[in-house]
């Protein structure tokens, strides 16, 4: 079991290491995360409007339906 652990933490290391991560690291400071601070605010906006438009939705097949339904 603990060999399984161990091989399973060495290939995770190797795959780390392959990535690309989204800040510079010869930055300091904020700077360094500017992407991932960027990215983070596009895909809260991105949200943000897509939960709005199914509200949207939603609240216009409630009121469709409703409206079928009711005699």
């Amino acid at each position: 079991m603990i060999g399984k652990v161990r091989k399973f933490v060495g290939e995770v290391r190797i795959e780390l290491g392959k990535a690309q991560w989204p800040w510079d690291l010869n930055e300091r400071g904020f700077k360094r995360f500017k992407e991932l601070s960027d990215s983070t605010m596009v895909v809260l906006i991105a949200m943000l409007i897509l939960g709005g438009y199914i509200a949207f939705f939603d609240f216009i097949l409630i009121t469709v339906v409703s409206a079928l339904t009711h005699q």
